[in-house]
């Protein structure tokens, strides 16, 4: 390690891994918007939100959690140009208002983080 280095991760820090909760939060903010597939969730919050990622893992288990509550359901869509078909989630209609709940805790913390962010600087 030297100098530089310390520079380096405060200027182009790593990314933050999110947990269950915050994954079931993120989720929801996408679904009710439009559905969508895993992969494309991962891909989308990487986009939207650089200094985040969000392991396999961690994302299906939230979406298993979710089916669980009766949030989300999960179905088969089959994908032109692709062999297999594709897991596809939406939210559900009775849902809605909890979603759009925990949808707003996702914005206040990833608002939240990049304030700290800003001032670490």
């Amino acid at each position: 390690m030297n100098f530089e280095d310390i520079y380096t991760f405060f200027n182009n820090p790593p990314p933050h891994y999110l947990n269950r909760e915050l994954a079931v939060c993120y989720v929801l903010s996408v679904l009710l918007n439009n559905e969508s597939y895993g992969t494309e969730l991962i891909e989308l919050l990487e986009r939207d939100y650089p200094t985040y990622r969000l392991s396999d893992t961690v994302l299906y288990g939230a979406l298993k959690f979710l089916e669980r509550e009766k949030s989300i359901v999960g179905y088969w869509k089959k994908v032109t140009g692709r062999g297999r078909p594709r897991r596809m989630y939406q939210l559900c209609d009775s849902a809605h208002r909890q979603a759009e709940e925990l949808s707003h805790y996702w914005q206040s913390y990833v608002n939240q983080e990049t304030q700290r962010q800003a001032q670490a600087m």
